[in-house]
């Protein structure tokens, strides 16, 4: 496979895995790498710190966050001699809770950062834009903005 497609694969797995309610797996995507605000501000660094802020944030029911994550419009800048990746991508996420009809919940979008230092990609950093909020109260455990 291509580097593009190791990226795009690494961007699909991150939401299978936030889907499935498996913070520990989207914890180890994180294992050299951080979340961040907007600002550069880190939110978590390493596995452990990043599965332990999305099981804080995050509501489950019945063991899943009951969500859909899709991520689209990607725009890649890949520098394969560097071993660098700089990626641009938007968000959407889906809910379907209880008798409560599926609709979207918050979309957004990314910059991330990705690394091949022993030829796999990983997650070097993901920064966090929201872009617009619909109802997160069975999602979020806390409130945005």
């Amino acid at each position: 496979m291509a580097a593009g497609d190791d990226v795009r694969n690494l961007l699909g797995l991150y939401c299978e895995r936030i889907d499935a309610g498996d913070f520990e797996g989207v914890g180890q995507m994180f294992e050299h790498g951080a979340l961040t605000e907007p600002g550069g501000k880190e939110l978590a660094r390493g596995s452990e710190a990043v599965a332990a802020f999305y099981a804080a944030g995050t509501r489950l029911h019945d063991g899943s966050p009951r969500t859909k994550h899709l991520v689209t419009n990607v725009v890649l800048d890949i520098d394969e001699a560097a071993g660098t990746a700089a990626v641009r991508s938007s968000y959407l996420v889906l809910q379907q809770v209880g008798d409560r009809p599926l609709q979207p919940i918050i979309t957004g979008h990314y910059h991330d950062t990705f690394e091949c230092p022993e030829g796999v990609w990983r997650f070097a950093e993901r920064r966090f834009f929201v872009d617009l909020v619909g109802d997160l109260s069975e999602h979020l455990a806390y409130a945005i903005g």
